[in-house]
């Protein structure tokens, strides 16, 4: 996979995490556990995407 593609995949994934986060916050008693788990793995891709592109040539 292109590097662009894989970063462009990786954002879409942050995205969908991100509406998951809003979701469940919208939740009556949102669970804890579950907003934890998936901000870290939104800070995780994002940390990827950084390091991503951070490799690509300029």
């Amino acid at each position: 996979m292109r590097l662009d593609a894989r970063i462009a995949s990786l954002n879409d994934r942050h995205a969908a995490l991100e509406q998951r986060i809003f979701q469940e916050d919208l939740r009556p008693k949102p669970d804890g556990e579950t907003l934890a788990r998936l901000k870290r793995e939104k800070l995780r891709l994002k940390e990827e995407m950084e390091r991503l592109r951070a490799s690509q040539p300029h």
